[in-house]
């Protein structure tokens, strides 16, 4: 995954376009780097999956 196409998927997630978005195990450092330095990083939770794999959501409200 490129820094682009983490954005975009983001932008997805926080517009409501999608409700979860599913990131590889082996993805997960290169969007990990992109997602905390948003602004809205702590409005995305992420739901540790078997395998490594983990599923990302976005809350209304910021987690604390």
């Amino acid at each position: 995954m490129n820094e682009q196409l983490i954005n975009e998927s983001l932008d997805q997630l926080r517009r409501g376009e999608i409700s979860e978005l599913f990131v590889k195990k082996e993805d997960f450092l290169s969007f990990r780097k992109v997602i905390v330095k948003r602004e809205d990083f702590k409005q995305f939770r992420g739901i540790a999956q078997h395998g490594g794999n983990v599923v990302y959501q976005y809350l209304d409200v910021p987690r604390s």
